[in-house]
């Protein structure tokens, strides 16, 4: 799964969350299974309470909490008007005040701890806010925006009579509205506003030249959905929008461009912010140097598999990076990628059940290959999460990239592609990973605290981590060796990231390691070294941070109940405690579940 930006995010004034959300299509039948049950007395009370940052949220960011599930939001879009920062900054505290009133009369331990959920999430983001604005001016990505504006509304489980409001939202970006002010002049205002404020850095270079690189494909893109779905009249909108991004590019290649940093390192202070909201709880130092050794020990057991696999699949090459590049040679490509993914889906839910890993639901999971536009956005597997407010039926769905659009022409992956890759990357995004993750929150019926406010990456990436390990001992010997380069990769990952930032290793020297040592393809070994230096400084290290405190929660909960462990229960428990972060998840599970076990018993 992918994140956006915290960075880009505080930059517009928005405090929140970042996640990839949609509604992706689910049969009638399908929908009925997920169809999430009445929230608990508690759970409707903390609900009420969510309902004040979901609206302060709305007011700047109406796109993202339409695509959560909030009602109201189809016709409006994201505020880029005078002072947006004071504006988020007081909408926000004023909440943060109101939950804190709340608490202090709270008696509910549950409803306590969603509202400590709730103050932190605001505080957090103030935090982002000022700090952005202490270090940076502003900088806005406006055609991949505006894609993912309209995308949220033209999907195929968005009810027809919904989808007609990206017309009306397609408009207003365009300023056609009555009232209304193009989109990309107000991003210029509030660009000029802080242009001249001394001391303030720009975006990074490369960062600015990929969004530009990329624009034509995300307004392209618009075209492509509004002639899918038939929505009439989008024509002359998208026209002028088109004529107005072209103005605003023109702008950001003449003056922020010029100001573009050549150096990539964050502010230190911004930099630990990051990892902060994140969820990574570990000293830097600590951090690198767990990782490191963790690299080391499983480049040992990728040593030790490979001959293995060579001498089953005969192999010449013995060494784990030839065996990896001789598995890559059998690629397969096209249409036939798909039913791959699907095929093997199948077959990991049996491991699943006769196993007794986790309880799975009754319908069937989503995959499907990215549209260009989408690889634009997020150039790595992803999975779209499912409306988690008022959800009557959807699904997540996993999206499979395979080429990087570009300027230089598309790059294309064969990490992904070929068939010993399809097991571990389908547990990660599919199940029992984050495709399970996130239909465990809409049918347990999590509190929106626990599903929306409480996310983090490390919550969510180290589930799926942690999941990949669950099934790798039942795969077959091929995939077991690329489950251990994906562990490889995040490993590299939790150390190359704070390595880059603190300016002791350079990009060329992160691509030779993921070249060569995690044996990447030049195309995701590219959008690695890119997300560590710009798209999501501190987001990658979160994998190995999550999965490090899951596997010391496993083994103390463990040791706690010795024989009377039953594995499918701690994970059926674990997912219904929502996106919560390991200290909290911790506290459940040895003040709730090591009890109820040991009493079973």
């Amino acid at each position: 799964m992918s994140a956006v930006s915290t960075r880009r995010l505080a930059s517009l004034g928005f405090t929140a969350f970042a996640i990839v959300l949609s509604t992706p299509a689910a049969s009638v039948a399908q929908a009925a299974a997920a169809v999430p049950p009445a929230p608990a007395a508690w759970i409707a009370r903390s609900n009420e309470n969510a309902q004040w940052m979901l609206a302060a949220q709305a007011k700047f960011a109406p796109e993202a909490m339409g695509r959560l599930g909030l009602p109201g939001m189809d016709e409006r879009i994201f505020d880029l008007e005078p002072n947006l920062a004071e504006r988020s900054i007081a909408e926000t505290q004023k909440v943060v005040d109101e939950y804190k009133k709340r608490l202090a009369a709270e008696k509910d331990p549950k409803v306590r701890q969603d509202l400590e959920i709730l103050i932190a999430q605001g505080e957090e983001g103030i935090e982002g806010v000022r700090l952005n604005r202490k270090y940076y001016f502003p900088y806005f990505d406006l055609s991949q925006t505006i894609f993912q504006g309209i995308r949220g509304l033209l999907d195929d489980q968005i009810p027809a009579q919904r989808r007609t409001a990206a017309l009306v939202r397609l408009r207003k970006y365009a300023g056609m509205e009555p009232g209304g002010k193009p989109i990309a002049t107000l991003a210029q205002e509030r660009i000029r506003e802080r242009l001249s404020v001394p001391g303030l850095k720009g975006p990074v270079k490369d960062e600015v030249e990929r969004d530009l690189a990329n624009s034509d494909s995300f307004l392209d893109g618009l075209g492509k959905l509004f002639e899918k779905y038939g929505i009439a009249g989008w024509q002359e909108p998208l026209a002028k929008l088109k004529e107005q991004i072209a103005s605003y590019n023109a702008f950001v290649r003449a003056e922020v461009l010029p100001r573009a940093r050549t150096d990539f390192r964050e502010p230190e202070e911004l930099y630990r912010f990051g990892l902060k909201a994140y969820g990574v709880d570990m000293p830097v130092e600590e951090l690198i140097s767990r990782a490191e050794v963790s690299f080391r020990e499983i480049q040992n057991e990728m040593q030790a598999l490979a001959p293995l696999v060579a001498k089953e699949k005969g192999l010449a090459a013995t060494d784990y990076r030839g065996v990896l590049r001789e598995l890559k040679k059998t690629q397969v490509t096209g249409e036939a990628v798909l039913p791959l993914y699907q095929q093997r889906m199948k077959e990991l839910e049996d491991r699943i059940r006769a196993g007794k890993v986790v309880t799975l639901p009754q319908r069937e999971a989503r995959i499907r290959l990215a549209t260009e536009a989408e690889s634009a956005a997020i150039p790595a597997p992803n999975m779209r999460a499912p409306r988690l407010i008022g959800n009557t039926g959807e699904m997540g769905e996993f999206v499979l990239p395979l080429k990087i659009p570009g300027k230089e022409g598309a790059m294309s992956f064969d990490d992904f592609s070929f068939d010993a890759a399809a097991w571990t990357l389908t547990v990660h995004e599919g199940r029992p990973g984050h495709e399970l993750q996130f239909a465990a929150l809409v049918e347990n019926g999590v509190s929106f605290a626990r599903a929306i406010f409480a996310f983090n990456s490390t919550n969510v990436e180290g589930w799926a981590l942690y999941a990949e390990a669950e099934m790798k001992p039942t795969l077959p010997l091929d995939g077991q060796l690329v489950a251990l380069q994906h562990r490889l990769m995040r490993a590299a990952r939790a150390f190359l990231d704070p390595s880059l930032q603190l300016g002791r290793v350079t990009p060329e020297d992160a691509m030779r390691v993921l070249t060569q040592d995690v044996v990447l393809s030049p195309a995701m070994a590219t959008q690695e070294v890119e997300r560590y230096t710009f798209r999501s400084p501190g987001q990658a290290t979160s994998y190995f941070v999550g999965y490090t405190r899951l596997m010391q929660l496993r083994t103390e909960t463990e040791r706690l109940l010795g024989p009377r462990f039953d594995r499918q229960k701690y994970h059926d428990f674990l997912l219904a405690q929502g996106l919560v972060p390991p200290r909290l998840l911790r506290a459940a599970v040895l003040e709730e579940f090591v009890p109820a076990q040991k009493s079973e018993s």
